[in-house]
């Protein structure tokens, strides 16, 4: 869950300026295991449990505090690149336009909205979308399709695995990694630079999602939202990682999973 950045609609995005553009081509993808699906199942019932009070009053908080729905819905890329319908509680104004590109600095903000994105409650309506199987707890950023068609080729494998609801580049990974003091995170340097950095970050796991770096993500998730220093993995400008080398799998090299597997 990260609190720094997210991807709304608000307008139409201008031209990306010297963007290349390639559409998605969806695919099986590559689905979390047994142990991990298990686990998803048992988190997301847990967790809407357990919070449904709290959901509901932030579902009240948001409606009340400012025009529009409790709950945004926007279209996302999903596992194998097929699109799926992410939920999260609203954090914009209603019919503000602007960039693709959201931050917490951002004025379309509510206030409310600010408050919840500093702590990831906005995206807490997104275990729905682990329990329906649109999502894992740890995967990849689930990607809007108006970025993701800019993604380089050597970053679509990503797409071929399940998004989750936090994830090891989430909590282990700042823009300011590979961008010096000051610099904007526009378009541009988004897909150049942000994205191959995280996508590295992200392959330390998807390499080998075991159920121990599952829960190890889980732990870290929470130590970050808690507001403790979680050490960041460090990346190049390149976005080349010096974490443990991992090869990503993809949906051709994935192996056979042995009976009883849990990893």
């Amino acid at each position: 869950m990260s609190a720094e950045k997210e991807f709304e609609p608000a307008g139409e995005p201008g031209p990306p300026g010297k963007l290349e553009s390639r559409s998605i081509d969806p695919s099986d993808g590559i689905a979390p295991s047994t142990g991990r699906r298990v686990l998803d199942i048992a988190g997301a019932l847990a967790g809407l449990v357990l919070l449904s009070i709290p959901l509901l009053c932030l579902y009240l908080l948001v409606r009340l505090t400012s025009p529009g729905p409790g709950v945004f819905r926007q279209t996302r890329v999903g596992q194998g690149g097929r699109p799926f319908v992410m939920y999260k509680f609203r954090t914009m104004r209603e019919g503000v336009g602007g960039l693709t590109v959201t931050a917490t600095c951002d004025p379309r903000l509510t206030r409310v909205g600010k408050v919840m994105r500093e702590w990831s409650l906005d995206e807490l309506p997104q275990l729905v979308n682990v329990l329906r199987g649109h999502m894992t707890l740890v995967g990849p950023r689930p990607e809007t399709y108006d970025l993701a068609v800019h993604y380089d080729a050597r970053c679509r494998w990503i797409f071929d695995h399940r998004p989750g609801l936090t994830g090891v580049s989430e909590v282990r990974f700042r823009d300011f990694d590979v961008l010096p003091p000051g610099e904007e995170v526009d378009l541009v340097n988004y897909i150049e630079r942000i994205v191959p950095a995280r996508v590295q970050i992200d392959a330390c796991y998807l390499g080998d999602p075991s159920m121990r770096a599952t829960f190890r993500a889980l732990w870290d998730t929470v130590r970050h939202v808690l507001g403790f220093k979680v050490p960041p993995l460090l990346v190049t400008a390149e976005g080349a990682g010096t974490g443990r080398s991992a090869q990503p799998r993809t949906a051709e090299t994935q192996p056979r999973e042995e009976p009883g597997s849990a990893a």
